[in-house]
């Protein structure tokens, strides 16, 4: 007998595109347990006493944030064995050396996602959230540096895909129209 395939699935989207409101919205209607891939991280780090608080994972030499991406991934990917799974992460960060990928190969081999969804809006929206959001300190951008990096995350979760067999979707979280984005990403999750 055929069980109830769970879903793991993970949603992305650039500072500013409003991929936080729209989940948490989201998640008063859908059953899912919604986990923060950098929280998961932190916790990890703590227990190990490597670190205090997340401020200081950064600082860790890069192969034991390799170390902890990887048992988070595990732990990330235990969980979603009985229960539907959103993971809210990068699909890649913007660093002054270029691009970075958010779910290196070794994530990815544990993660193994069914979909990726990536909530995008337009850069001049994205400009206006980012000033009035007083609870964020952010870099300005240009319109063209923010449209980059929403390129960016659409090539590189495609390449996720490729890697993970997972489906990518893409809702569009334009001003104006919370009540039908969060619709959109709800039908999807319900899929």
């Amino acid at each position: 007998m055929w069980g109830i395939k769970v879903k793991l699935v993970v949603l992305t989207g650039i500072p500013g595109s409003g991929s936080t409101t729209l989940l948490n919205k989201a998640l008063e209607e859908v059953d899912y347990l919604h986990l923060n891939y950098g929280d998961i991280m932190t916790e990890i780090a703590i227990k190990n006493e490597l670190v205090s608080h997340r401020d200081e994972l950064r600082k860790l030499p890069a192969e034991t944030q390799k170390d902890i991406q990887a048992k988070a991934a595990a732990e990330i990917k235990a969980r979603s064995e009985s229960d539907n799974v959103i993971v809210d992460t990068h699909c890649t960060i913007n660093t002054p050396a270029g691009f970075l990928p958010g779910l290196p190969i070794w994530v990815l081999e544990q993660l193994q996602p069914d979909q990726f969804i990536l909530v995008e809006a337009n850069p001049d929206e994205i400009i206006y959230r980012r000033l009035n959001d007083d609870t964020r300190e952010r870099d300005l951008q240009k319109v063209k540096e923010i449209d980059l990096h929403q390129q960016m995350n659409r090539a590189t979760s495609m390449a996720y895909a490729t890697l993970t067999g997972a489906t990518v979707r893409i809702v569009e979280n334009h001003d104006n129209h919370l009540d039908s984005n969060i619709k959109k990403l709800i039908d999807i999750l319900n899929l």
